[in-house]
C-alpha cells in the first residue's frame, strides 16, 4: 500500500480520496474548505496544514483542482512560495485529475520530467456518483512508464482507465467527451420537452427513445426530466452532480482547443452559448441536466 497525498477534497476529490482509504492506502489530504477537511478526517483520512504538507514524503500525489491556473501555481510555485515539484521526493508519482487546458498539463509534465519525476494528467468522467462508487473513467496523458505506475492507484477509484497518449492527451480526450455530453444533454432535454408539450409521458417517451435510434447515455443514466429517474440530480432539485458552471468551463476549454487546431465545432459552440445563457439566468450552481428547464419553461 502507498502513502498518498491528496489535494482537493471537494465533490469529486473527497469521495475519490475516501476510496483510496478503503483500499488500504495511507492518505493525507488538504483542501481550503474546513468542511471538506472535517468530512475526510471523519472517514479516517489524515490532514495536512498545507498542500505541500500533504505532498511531503508521499509515494503518490493526486490533485483535483478547479482550473489550470491553480494547477500551475501549485506544482510550479512562484517567487513567493514553493511548488509541489520543489517538495516531493525523487521517486514520487504525480497525478493531476483536474480538467484543465492541455497546454497547462504539458507545462507541468515538462517541468516534472526535467526533475526525473513521473507526471500524468488524468481527468475523470463519471460524476459524483461515479466518484463515490469508485466507477470513474480515467483518461490519462503521459509516458508509458508513468501510466503503468498510475494504473494500480487509479483502479482503486475507477473502473475504466485509458491511456490517450502523451502529456496533455488526457485533457484533450476529456473535453471532447464533455463537449459531446453537453450536446447530448441539450438534445435529450429539448426532445423530452417537445414530447411533454404534446401530451406524452416523459418516462414512456424516455423508454421508447432508450431502445430506439436516439438512445444515449443521458437517457440511460442521467435523465434530465424530474421524476423519471429517482436517484439522479433532476429528481433532487438539480442538486449535486456536475455544475452548470463547470460545464461552461469545459466547453470554453473545448472552444479554445478547437480554435488552436482550426477544428470545426459548430454544435459545441452552440452548446456553450446555451449553457452560458443558462448560467447567467442564475443556474450556474445547479447540475448541468437542469438545462431541461431551459426548454421545459418555453411553453406556458
Amino acid at each position: 500500500m502507498a502513502s498518498i497525498g491528496f489535494i482537493g477534497l471537494g465533490n469529486m476529490g473527497g469521495p475519490m480520496a475516501v476510496n483510496l482509504l478503503k483500499a488500504g492506502h495511507t492518505v493525507t489530504g488538504f483542501d481550503l474548505s474546513q468542511e471538506a477537511l472535517t468530512h475526510f478526517a471523519e472517514q479516517g483520512g489524515l490532514l495536512a496544514k498545507s498542500a505541500c504538507g500533504a505532498a511531503a514524503g508521499a509515494d503518490v500525489v493526486i490533485t483535483m483542482l478547479p482550473a489550470g491556473k491553480h494547477v500551475l501555481s501549485l506544482y510550479l510555485g512562484d517567487d513567493t512560495h514553493k511548488g509541489l515539484l520543489d517538495i516531493v521526493g525523487p521517486h514520487c508519482l504525480l497525478i493531476d485529475s483536474s480538467t484543465i487546458e492541455a497546454d497547462a498539463a504539458r507545462t507541468v509534465a515538462a517541468a516534472a520530467n526535467k526533475l526525473g519525476l513521473d507526471f500524468i494528467d488524468a481527468p475523470v468522467s463519471g460524476g459524483t456518483a461515479g466518484a463515490a462508487a469508485a466507477t470513474l473513467t480515467f483518461i490519462c496523458g503521459g509516458s508509458d512508464n508513468a501510466f503503468e505506475r498510475a494504473k494500480p492507484v487509479l483502479s482503486n477509484m475507477g473502473m475504466n482507465i485509458f491511456h490517450a497518449g502523451g502529456a496533455g492527451a488526457g485533457q484533450v480526450a476529456k473535453i471532447c467527451n464533455n463537449m459531446l455530453l453537453s450536446v447530448l444533454m441539450i438534445a435529450t432535454s429539448e426532445s423530452l420537452a417537445l414530447g411533454i408539450d404534446n401530451g406524452l409521458d416523459p418516462k414512456v417517451l424516455s423508454d421508447i427513445m432508450k431502445v430506439s435510434s436516439g438512445g444515449n447515455w443521458t437517457l440511460d443514466k442521467y435523465n434530465p426530466c424530474p421524476g423519471v429517474m429517482p436517484q439522479v440530480p433532476s429528481s433532487k432539485g438539480y442538486q449535486g452532480g456536475f455544475m452548470v458552471n463547470l460545464m461552461v468551463k469545459d466547453l470554453g476549454l473545448a472552444m479554445a482547443t478547437s480554435l488552436a487546431s482550426g477544428s470545426s465545432t459548430p454544435m459545441g459552440a452552440l452548446a456553450r452559448n446555451i449553457y452560458v445563457s443558462h448560467a447567467r439566468e442564475g443556474n450556474g450552481m445547479l447540475d448541468f441536466s437542469s438545462i431541461f428547464e431551459h426548454f421545459a419553461n418555453q411553453v406556458k
